[in-house]
């Protein structure tokens, strides 16, 4: 009976996971200004752990937390609407290195610091266009931008894969 060759060849290159820091309680939040044709004066945010875990007193970050964080009020322009205008950043989704695949807390897996997560920033107030003309300005009929952001932790002991 044949083996498959990844089977019968014990040095097969093994995938291996990367440990990274475990996020934890009151971790920053860190947007990127840049969010597609707009730019935004990100304020930082700060996640809230909710897994059973802790670190140092405070609860780990678990899966779903990162949905938690919203930062209203940040200001954003465009280049072709430039009468700035206001919105909301959230984070829209993890990188594949940010949630372990084996380290969890309650039957969720931690949050790791990792590399980059995407975010979006939601357009509650639009930037302006000036008028070519008299009259009143003109809106920037976006209701969303994408962008990227990254974790800041305080734990530089604690690591996860």
């Amino acid at each position: 009976l044949p083996l498959l060759p990844h089977r019968s060849n014990p040095f097969a290159a093994r995938v291996k996971s990367m440990e990274d820091f475990i996020l934890i309680d009151g971790d920053k939040v860190i947007f990127l200004p840049t969010f597609g044709a707009a730019i935004v004066v990100p304020q930082p945010g700060k996640l809230a752990g909710s897994g059973p875990g802790t670190h140092n007193g405070k609860k780990l970050c678990v899966d779903g937390d990162e949905g938690k964080v919203s930062v209203a009020g940040c200001v954003y322009m465009t280049p072709q609407y430039c009468i700035p205008g206001t919105g909301t950043l959230k984070i829209d989704s993890l990188a594949s290195d940010q949630k372990a695949k084996k380290t969890n807390t309650g039957g969720k897996a931690v949050l790791l610091k990792g590399k980059q997560f995407n975010a979006k920033f939601e357009v509650q107030s639009p930037a302006q266009q000036p008028p070519p003309g008299p009259g009143a300005p003109i809106p920037d009929p976006m209701s969303q931008y994408m962008g990227h952001g990254m974790f800041v932790t305080t734990n530089t002991m604690f690591k996860g894969t």
